[in-house]
């Protein structure tokens, strides 16, 4: 039998678990828990076993030994358990909302430790995201009191309560620096019975979500979220949280919960933030307000690819293409080196950065902050003519059409210019152009040269925002006919059904039958509403427009119909790559589409794979939550439409302008009539539009 002691990355070390025994043996000793005579007679016992001598002798005292060795390291850990309970809390909460992002909140009790004998309790964020109207803590000696929320530490999601009570007790915090990999490791919680939960694990892997955790394989989930993780001595030394390597947001972790990966925010970094905790004010995550180059987190170096405007790095002087190569003194490396720095550092923290430009060595100091200027994408307002899957035209990128009233239009853009040049580099491919208007901002001036008739002729050009309404005169882009059979036999269209195996769920498409591959398409993804797949409607209402302006329908099924569950949005996720791998896709133009009571799934999934989805056409949906920032990288946008008579027209009202002032580009359609239907007519042929024309620049 072998116990595995997961490492950082993708490593793993693998123990025989009479090492383990071994090594547990000999540290106990070293505490004083176990006599050195005891340990002594255990090692001989278990040496001799296989002599040839006295067998029954032998076995008797190796029996002997292992129940003796079993009893002292049942009672150490017993004793372990019993110096932390005075220190643990029951925490309970009264009213709020039954889910935050999908996540369904259970309304049991959870666990607090205390930090502070006047009264102060810390805990997992995760246990108030309900935003409850009480809280009741109920302390080791059996007292109830009502507590109240002094301030939240956003950083490492915790969050510290203040009771009325004296002469409560703190634990010990276990020194970071005698945390050791391998090492036993207790995960208590306190919610139901008087006595404490008790999970028995290993310290698993150090400095772990970017330097902010202890990781362990003991059992964490929301029953001892806030609760302790406990070394045998009893000392403390970390408070159990849900956390994400790779996620963010207040559930992000949530789902790990009893997988064997759980994490707790060392005691000593908790201690060290409490003095600024306790005077009211929340803690947030320190931003830079620059992104890097490339995903490789660990062999690239990080480059800055772009700096946000307002950020503390463009403040500081920062620019595009800086390698950085020092923060606060420490050699990165890597993406991943830099994210170890910033992963314990708050908004208001002085951060030294040093950076490579052009040979030349420049350092800078720059204050963190938790709110960046929100991103607003600039708008030329052309449209541009898209290659083929065989073109490779140099000689610039044509314009198939000028948006009324837009920048372009004022300068003197027309249909049929070749653009050559803008702001003095050479321009052939729209994703080029795109990526270079993203890096200026609404009211840049731009210098841009383009082709008309054989003649050169240059504009100047004063970029503005994304427009609010769909001009109905864009005709589709030309698709040529296909000339030759389809390379792939086996690639289905029309209308099919067919099964994810991996997920198993079904799911519905429509394919264009004139599909060509040289052709790019949009793709529109359908979240049913509950109840009702509306899948012989939603083909009837999208099929002539599928075929004129080129999208193809894809259609998940949810397993119940009743309607979609979180880790459904998985299943959504792996088929739309499928069909973006399976058919020719524009990235630009993959959208997410739903009608009535999926718009929290819609949202929450677009939100969460914003490098996928691109944009969501919603009629009737309004937004569950606070959006996230909105991103240059993937300049999603949105397309709404609600009537005036439904109930839920205030909040799809709100929808819009809380998209806006983060500045998102959205699009309201506003009805006349009691709303509640799925739109029809010149609205879906709008929406058709509005899809055709994403990659507008």
């Amino acid at each position: 039998m072998t116990a595995y002691l997961p490492l950082s990355g993708q490593c793993r070390l693998s123990f025989p678990v009479a090492w383990l025994r071994g090594l547990a043996l000999v540290w106990m000793v070293g505490l004083g828990l176990l006599a050195p005579s005891s340990a002594g007679a255990q090692t001989s016992g278990a040496q001799t076993s296989g002599a040839q001598t006295s067998g029954a002798q032998t076995s008797g005292a190796q029996t002997s030994g292992a129940q003796d060795f079993e009893a002292r390291e049942e009672a150490a850990l017993r004793q372990a358990a019993a110096v932390i309970a005075p220190s643990l809390v029951k925490i309970e909460t009264v009213g709020g909302l039954d889910r935050v992002q999908e996540v369904l909140l259970g309304t049991g009790p959870t666990t607090g430790l205390v930090v502070g004998a006047d009264g102060y309790i810390i805990s997992s964020a995760f246990n108030f995201l309900s935003r409850p109207a009480t809280i009741l803590v109920t302390l080791a000696d059996g007292r109830r009191l009502p507590a109240t929320r002094v301030a939240t530490d956003h950083l490492r999601m915790l969050t510290l309560l203040k009771v009325e009570a004296d002469n409560l007790v703190p634990p010990t915090a276990a020194p970071m620096a005698e945390v050791q990999v391998g090492q036993w490791a207790l995960a208590l919680g306190k919610s139901l019975d008087e006595t404490p939960s008790v999970s028995l694990g290993i310290v698993s892997a150090l400095g772990r979500v970017w330097g902010k955790a202890i990781q362990t394989d003991c059992k964490v989930s929301p029953v001892n979220y806030g609760g302790a993780l406990v070394d045998v001595q009893g000392r403390v030394m970390g408070v159990l949280v849900p956390l994400s390597p790779t996620a963010t947001g207040d559930v992000a972790g949530v789902e790990w919960y009893d997988s064997g990966i759980g994490f707790a925010i060392p005691l000593e970094n908790v201690l060290a933030a409490l003095e600024r905790l306790k005077q009211g004010k929340d803690l947030f995550p320190g931003l830079m307000g620059v992104t890097l180059k490339g995903q490789d987190l660990y062999e690239k170096k990080p480059q800055i690819d772009r700096v946000r405007y307002g950020s503390p790095a463009f403040e500081a002087g920062l620019k595009d293409g800086d390698l950085l190569v020092e923060l606060d003194g420490r050699g990165v490396r890597s993406q991943a080196q830099m994210k170890h720095v910033l992963g314990n550092k708050y908004a208001g923290d002085t951060l030294k950065v040093t950076v490579e430009r052009s040979g030349e060595r420049l350092t800078r100091d720059l204050v963190l902050t938790d709110r960046l200027v929100p991103y607003e994408l600039p708008f030329l307002g052309l449209l541009p003519v898209r290659a083929g899957a065989g073109d490779n035209n140099l000689q610039g990128l044509g314009v198939r059409y000028v948006y009324p009233e837009s920048p372009a239009a004022r300068a003197g853009f027309e249909r049929g210019d070749q653009i050559r040049e803008v702001g003095g580099k050479a321009v052939s491919r729209a994703d080029d152009l795109a990526d270079q208007i993203s890096r200026l901002r609404p009211g840049d001036t731009l210098a841009i040269t383009v082709d008309r008739g054989g003649a050169t002729k240059p504009l100047s050009l004063t970029t503005g925002v994304s427009p609010v309404t769909v001009p109905v005169d864009i005709r589709p882009s030309p698709q040529p006919p296909r000339e030759k059979e389809l390379t792939d036999p086996n690639l289905k269209l029309g209308r099919f059904t067919a099964k994810s195996e991996a997920h198993d769920h079904e799911y519905w498409a429509f394919v264009p039958d004139d599909y060509n591959p040289d052709f790019e398409y949009s793709l529109l993804v359908w979240l049913h509403p509950p109840g009702d797949t509306m899948e012989a409607a939603l083909l009837k209402a999208w099929q002539t427009h599928c075929e004129e302006w080129g999208i193809v329908l894809l259609a998940p099924k949810a397993k119940n119909l009743a309607g979609w569950t979180p880790d459904e949005g998985e299943f959504v996720k792996d088929l739309t790559e499928q069909f973006q791998q399976q058919y020719r896709i524009d990235k630009t133009r993959t959208v997410l589409h739903t009608h009535g009571g999926t718009g929290m799934f819609a949202f929450g999934l677009a939100f969460k794979h914003r490098a996928l989805y691109r944009a969501l056409v919603g009629s009737a949906i309004s937004l569950p939550g606070p959006p996230p920032d909105n991103e240059p990288e993937s300049r999603q946008q949105f397309h709404l439409t609600s009537a005036d008579g439904d109930p839920l027209h205030r909040l799809v009202l709100m929808t819009a302008k809380t998209l806006r002032d983060q500045k998102f580009p959205v699009v309201h359609t506003i009805l006349s009539g009691r709303g509640g239907q799925y739109p029809t007519g010149a609205v879906l042929l709008e929406m058709a539009i509005w899809i055709d024309s994403l990659d507008r620049i």
